[in-house]
């Protein structure tokens, strides 16, 4: 046999060679391809790259208010399609689910007409509220506690009916807050000094707290400097844009009112609830008021009365109601807190105290009262649009456990989450919860760099889950209203309350229960895919236009297809926007769409004067 050659040797080895250098780069080819995002179906994702190299630079986009400090009419951006037509010009101050003219068709027995009445779809504007001639943003906190611009909410009505009172003062082209109340005419903080004496306020055993008719919320306000958190509500205008001056001067509060439907919070939510004076007839109707309150304060929680019928021997007189009627109402009270179990710590002019047991099954006085009835409910965080009943909400078999004081508890491990009340949720995926929520809200700081200097007050978590945003943008500079949709598919809010946030429960197909421009920052993970198939996502757009302030931010994070969708409706609002990646790179299928809403108002070129 002959033996090879040496150039056949040679051939071998470059075809050898060609044949490594062919796969080298075959697998090259085949790395990009991927990479490119073809290769995982990703075609969106890439062509979202290819139009924003820098997704941490946003130069398109105006964070900054341009109004603020100044009243002037500013004319409407240009802009020459329009999808969404501005509202006319009377609906400024526009609430949907509290209309005045709806309510006045609905019952006043037990303040129905007060509560809400959506309309049906084809009442819908479907438009865009219009700010007021003259609008400017806020004062920043803490200034906007004691000053709102005139602008903004020109009403002076309560400036007239609570002068006394010293609620609200008109000063040129804003008003003034000077702190007072019915209840409290040396100022809030010298009452909240009273109310300290006996509730522990200052140590942060005492961080969420609830204010029934608030009026222009101003307890809530001088909480804050204590690290307490109070939710404030009151009907929409049985005293003129009350909660509206709450909401403009920074303080969380939402239209509501103590009527037939529960509240919207979760049982054992509260630290403390207050009434100064709120006209709330606690005693009617078997106690229901207070049983509800009862449920959402936590064992060992605080409720606050002040003002009538307390002291009534003295003050009956200058109420100008028979002392036997006043008195009634005292004994009405007091028998149902004795149902309740509640002990009285305190009771001092006009100021009475009472704290709720820790240990329910421990109470004599409720074991030998054959009147005293539970509710049946298996679920007492089941409150939309629920009936509120004349029964007393059983505390659950498993404790909660104890709260550590805040600031420690929001992040310490919540009582529902370490006892397992929420299905599939535990201390772990909670802990990695709080994790991947610094780390968006880091990456949300690096495109606005505005969220830690105080520019946005007021922000709104629309689909909230554990929290864990909220948490990661706390600071004493801003609050977030914490919304847990009725859909979601797990009832986090108590956890929510348990790490000292506030929050309530909504279904995004309705309106919200606040002002038109209340809020300075939206947040929405997740809503839209949430919403995709159970009502028009135009709707919820329109809502989130009508609650954001000019010039306010939104930031919505979600899945890129529906974003693509969300992305092309907001082409005919007046925000501007821009698709960004997901922080940990383009070929995450999670997107985020940040925008701005324009500074506009009402005036002859965009809205009817009608």
């Amino acid at each position: 046999m002959a033996k090879p050659s040496h150039a056949d040797n040679r051939t071998r080895s470059s075809v050898q060679i060609f044949i490594v250098v062919g796969l080298c780069c075959f697998f090259y080819i085949l790395g990009a391809w991927q990479r490119s995002g073809f290769g995982k179906g990703d075609s969106i994702a890439l062509e979202i790259t290819k139009h924003n190299a820098e997704c941490d630079v946003v130069p398109n986009l105006s964070f900054d208010s341009h109004h603020a400090g100044k009243v002037s009419q500013i004319n409407e951006a240009d802009s020459k399609t329009k999808a969404f037509k501005p509202c006319k010009a009377r609906y400024t101050d526009y609430t949907p689910c509290q209309d005045q003219r709806r309510a006045m068709t609905f019952p006043r027995e037990n303040m129905n007409y007060r509560e809400r009445h959506c309309p049906p779809e084809e009442e819908k504007l479907h438009c865009m509220i219009p700010a007021p001639k003259g609008y400017v943003t806020p004062f920043p906190w803490p200034k906007s506690r004691d000053y709102v611009p005139y602008a903004n909410a020109p009403y002076k009505s309560l400036t007239v009916e609570k002068a006394i009172q010293n609620w609200i003062q008109y000063e040129g082209n804003v008003f003034r807050f000077p702190g007072g109340g019915t209840q409290f005419p040396q100022g809030a903080d010298k009452y909240i000094d009273q109310l300290a004496s006996v509730v522990p306020i200052d140590d942060g055993t005492v961080r969420t707290a609830l204010d029934t008719g608030c009026g222009v919320a101003s307890w809530g306000a001088y909480l804050w400097s204590r690290n307490v958190v109070a939710m404030s509500f009151a009907p929409r205008d049985s005293h003129e844009a009350q909660v509206q001056f709450a909401l403009e001067r920074g303080v969380p509060a939402v239209i509501g009112v103590l009527g037939t439907i529960k509240l919207p919070y979760p049982s054992r939510a509260f630290d403390m609830a207050h009434c100064s004076r709120c006209l709330i007839p606690w005693g009617a109707n078997d106690g229901m008021y207070m049983m509800e309150v009862d449920r959402v304060l936590r064992p060992g929680g605080y409720w606050v009365l002040s003002g009538p019928p307390i002291n009534w021997k003295v003050n009956y007189k200058a109420w100008q109601r028979p002392k036997e009627e006043l008195e009634e109402e005292q004994r009405n009270i007091e028998e149902v807190a004795k149902k309740l179990c509640w002990e009285k710590k305190s009771e001092n002019a006009e100021i009475a105290i009472w704290q709720k047991t820790t240990n329910s099954e421990s109470c004599r006085s409720r074991q030998d009262d054959s009147s005293v009835e539970f509710c049946k409910s298996s679920d007492p965080d089941d409150v939309w649009y629920k009936k509120m009943e004349a029964c007393i909400t059983p505390t659950p078999k498993v404790s909660d456990g104890d709260l550590k004081p805040f600031p420690s508890r929001l992040y310490a491990i919540p009582p529902r989450v370490s006892s397992g009340s929420i299905p599939g949720v535990s201390s772990e995926k909670y802990q990695d919860d709080n994790k991947t929520w610094k780390k968006h809200v880091n990456a949300y700081k690096k495109i606005n760099s505005l969220l830690d200097s105080g520019r946005y007050r007021n922000i709104m978590d629309m689909n909230a889950g554990l929290g864990s945003f909220a948490a990661a943008i706390h600071s004493s500079k801003s609050w977030v209203m914490n919304v847990v949709p009725t859909i979601a598919e797990k009832s986090t809010l108590g956890v929510i309350y348990e790490r000292g946030l506030i929050g309530i429960y909504h279904d995004w197909c309705e309106a919200f229960s606040t002002y038109p421009r209340t809020y300075d920052l939206i947040h929405a993970n997740g809503l839209f895919s949430l919403y995709q198939d159970k009502c028009n996502t135009e709707d919820i757009l329109l809502e989130m236009d009508r609650i954001l302030r000019p010039e306010g931010a939104v930031i919505i994070r979600d899945e890129v297809d529906v974003l693509i969708k969300v992305k092309q409706l907001i082409s005919g609002m007046r925000w501007n926007s821009k698709l960004v990646d997901h922080e940990d790179g383009p070929l995450v299928p999670e997107k985020v769409l940040i925008a701005v809403k324009q500074y506009w108002v009402t005036d002859g070129n965009s809205t009817s004067t009608e």
